[in-house]
């Protein structure tokens, strides 16, 4: 069928990127958008580790990194790695042990920012899963280019958090002005 992609199969991905040798993508948001985000949750002095960079020479799979020490990294950045395992086979397991070496790789008290199209209804389950503590603040940004009819009178700052239900959940009454808006979920890895 044309039009539809294997995200999840390595296949795709080494064949894209053969095919656009050299060519730069920015997957979901460009840095001017996440900038205000990124500034206000990870300090420039972060150690960071950045999963699914592209078409780096060295790669290596987010679902065991066992080669990084516990409690490594200030931060993690995600943008489309885990939508990607989400596409592939066994997909909740992949996830759940990306989730898990995330959250290993993390010292208490660093970010785990989720850049994803999974809203809070398929996301949360996956962050809350059973030994990972997070406390969890969502922003939603619409894509870029997006051109919609605002709903109200005044457009939302990037850097005003959605507050979830207990369960997880926008709220009833949240209106999405993007349908195919991206959630940026900023993880703040807590104390067991």
């Amino acid at each position: 069928m044309p039009g539809t992609y294997d995200y999840g199969d390595a296949e795709y991905w080494d064949a894209r990127y053969l095919e656009e040798a050299g060519a730069s993508f920015d997957w979901y948001q460009r840095y001017s958008a996440l900038r205000p985000i990124l500034r206000k949750f990870i300090s420039s002095y972060s150690r960071i580790l950045m999963v699914g960079c592209g078409n780096a020479h060295m790669h290596m799979d987010v679902r065991d990194m066992s080669f990084f020490k516990d409690d490594m990294f200030d931060s993690v950045v995600d943008k489309g790695t885990l939508d990607s395992l989400m596409c592939g086979t066994n997909a909740p397991l992949s996830a759940s042990q990306m989730i898990k070496e995330v959250h290993r790789v993390l010292k208490p008290g660093g970010v785990y920012m989720l850049i994803t199209y999974g809203d809070p209804s398929v996301r949360i389950p996956h962050l809350n899963q059973l030994g990972c503590c997070w406390k969890i603040t969502l922003y939603i940004l619409p894509r870029p280019g997006f051109e919609g009819a605002s709903c109200s009178s005044s457009p939302r700052s990037v850097l005003e958090s959605i507050i979830l239900t207990k369960n997880g959940l926008l709220p009833s009454d949240y209106v999405l002005e993007d349908p195919e808006s991206h959630y940026v979920y900023v993880c703040k890895k807590m104390e067991a």
